[in-house]
């Protein structure tokens, strides 16, 4: 009995980086890649931040609140409007 084992060819296909490109062939950044980053690094810092302190002071509904690991939301302070 032979088995014969066959190789997806196409799931090999490099991934692209960066669509954005210059003529030169220099990637540039836009807008929307950048706001995307920095949401994602705020996420990963609140988590870690989470983890080690065990809480994490925000902005919520116009106030300065304490997020606890447990659940728990503080009221600090209400912010003043201009």
């Amino acid at each position: 009995m032979k088995i014969y084992t066959y190789i997806n060819i196409m799931a090999t296909k490099k991934k692209t980086t960066s669509r954005n490109k210059t003529s030169d062939g220099f990637a540039y950044l836009t807008k929307r890649v950048l706001v995307s980053k920095a949401r994602s690094a705020g996420k990963i810092a609140a988590k870690n931040a989470m983890e080690i302190m065990g809480y994490v002071v925000t902005v919520k509904d116009g106030w300065v609140v304490k997020q606890h690991q447990d659940g728990r939301v503080e009221q600090l302070e209400k912010l003043q409007t201009a």
